[in-house]
């Protein structure tokens, strides 16, 4: 079975990696987020509970080193804080 690697950037709740999880599935395909990043502390507790992994914070502050080789790239917009 042939796998994926994706990192998921601005991430929010996990809206991408959920729709990428579920195309995944269809087609037989193994999904592996490497990855994730939100600046937004009650994003980053969301998308813990719903998979288990604390998405890192400030994508300005991560060393673009420190981020895994992938094979896919999810950008969510950045939202405003209201």
């Amino acid at each position: 079975m042939e796998k994926i690697k994706f990192i998921d950037l601005f991430c929010g709740i996990g809206g991408f990696r959920i729709a990428m999880d579920q195309a995944c599935k269809e087609n037989d395909i193994i999904p592996e987020c490497v990855f994730s990043s939100d600046i937004d502390k009650y994003c980053q507790n969301s998308y813990e509970n719903n998979f288990g992994e604390r998405p890192y914070g400030d994508i300005t502050t991560i060393d673009p080193k420190d981020i895994p080789d992938h094979d896919i790239l999810y950008g969510g917009f950045p939202v405003p804080a209201i």
